[in-house]
């Protein structure tokens, strides 16, 4: 119970913190390729996203994004928890699927209803006031299914 308090004695060995090993060039190269599959990645996803948001007749070129996004992902995903990459990467890796699980459902609920979906946007895109926007809002809802509503 008279033991010091003082930080060096926290460690349960005594003896001084073990330094970090540095990496093997192995090793560093596959850090490197992973770093890089995992910044193609969110660039993919981030593409999809902004090409989805700018116009319905460009959801194609979003599909395809997604797709490539989801691909992508799974690959770094595996490549994360085999090599034993840092968390921040597996932690991005499984934000960015998450994003590309919902880019999926957009782009699929866009081609399904797509005639919809463009009629609103060119709806919106005239509208100057709130009133013409709560219209064509409307509008939207009038012409889908009746389950959707």
């Amino acid at each position: 119970m008279g033991g010091s308090r003082r930080l060096e004695n926290m460690n349960p060995d005594g003896g001084p913190r073990p330094s970090q090993h540095p990496l093997s060039e192995a090793a560093k190269s596959t850090l490197a390729v992973t770093q890089r599959l995992f910044r193609i990645f969110l660039l993919t996803v981030l593409g999809a996203f902004f090409i989805f948001s700018l116009n319905v007749s460009y959801a194609w070129l979003s599909a395809i994004l997604t797709v490539a996004g989801g691909v992508l992902g799974v690959v770094v995903l595996v490549r994360t928890v085999k090599f034993k990459q840092p968390r921040l990467v597996l932690f991005g890796t499984i934000s960015g699927l998450v994003v590309v699980a919902v880019m999926t459902l957009l782009v699929l609920t866009t081609f399904l209803f797509y005639k919809q979906v463009v009629t609103y946007q060119d709806c919106a895109r005239t509208a100057l006031t709130e009133s013409a926007k709560t219209q064509c809002t409307t509008e939207l809802e009038k012409s889908l299914p009746g389950q959707l509503r």
